[in-house]
């Protein structure tokens, strides 16, 4: 019992980065942007996460400053690809090699050291205990005890699928995506529209690089996003954007990563680590071979 409990809260500590991510990548996905930069927000975000915890001794000043980290990259991305409107894909690939050109040089030069920086002067994110639903056996042991930022993702999931669908900012922002031209005859700027999605966007792989470095890990080091902005991705392709879709296909991701760690016992390590990675090829390959089939149906 002990091990399907771990199992399932690694599955749901695993899915948090993916989730919160993904949401931020939903908002440009509705858009009409294909985001591939989430990866090197998450990771600026997860550097600059830990220096504002470590140098203000506070895990609230740590993820502001994740999330000025990350709309830093942002408006990198707004500017070349909103403004100027330079091939979106290209800028993305950019964005992700500076990202980790810059978070590998800062570490080393702020922090003085290479490969990983940890401190217990790095305050992290707090664990939540529910009051009364943690009394309860096994379900207090899923469901409670949790990083903050696994809540927040529940509570972003079910704001995000109200902004979306229920709200007339929600309608412009599809209306960015299907047909920029109408929406800009009707008075509303597409270009503005588009800004704001990637606003929002740095603000979720803000949030997500915070949780890497201050609440699955206390510590930073190089590359630690390890593509899980890519897996953010599938998941939206997957979903086509569907909030609560993003949030079960996040949970499968992640109970492949916790699955990936239980087998360390058995496994070499370089083998488990390629877990994640193999189910989002074979996601990848379902959706590929599902929009085959309607195609031709």
């Amino acid at each position: 019992m002990n091990v399907i409990i771990g199992l399932i809260n690694g599955m749901i500590t695993g899915a948090t980065p993916i989730l919160l991510a993904a949401l931020g990548g939903t908002m440009t996905y509705y858009a009409g942007i294909f985001n591939i930069a989430m990866e090197g927000m998450m990771l600026g975000g997860a550097f600059f996460a830990v220096l504002g915890s470590y140098y203000f001794e506070s895990w609230v000043v740590g993820i502001l400053f994740a999330i000025l980290g990350s709309l830093l990259m942002a408006l990198i991305f707004i500017l070349f690809s909103v403004k100027l409107k330079t091939d979106e894909f290209v800028t993305g690939v950019a964005l992700n090699l500076f990202a980790l050109g810059a978070t590998t040089y800062m570490l080393r030069q702020i922090f003085g050291v290479k490969g990983a920086f940890a401190s217990p002067g790095i305050v992290p994110i707090p664990d939540i205990d529910i009051p009364l639903l943690e009394d309860i056996p096994v379900l207090g042991q899923i469901l409670s005890g949790h990083n903050l930022l696994v809540y927040v993702g529940l509570i972003a999931t079910i704001l995000c699928h109200y902004l979306i669908y229920k709200t007339r900012f929600g309608l412009r922002l599809r209306a960015a995506g299907y047909n920029t031209n109408c929406l800009d005859t009707s008075g509303v700027r597409s270009d503005r529209i588009r800004t704001i999605s990637v606003i929002l966007c740095g603000i979720f792989c803000g949030l997500a690089g915070s949780f890497l470095s201050l609440g699955y890990v206390t510590l930073f080091s190089e590359n630690m996003s390890a593509g899980k902005g890519w897996i953010s991705l599938a998941a939206i392709i997957l979903v086509n954007g569907n909030p609560w879709g993003i949030a079960l296909i996040s949970l499968i991701f992640g109970f492949s990563d916790g699955l990936g760690l239980l087998l360390q016992q058995y496994l070499p390590s370089q083998f488990t680590s390629m877990v994640p990675y193999i189910a989002t090829l074979i996601a990848l390959y379902v959706y590929s071979s599902r929009k085959k089939k309607e195609k031709f149906s």
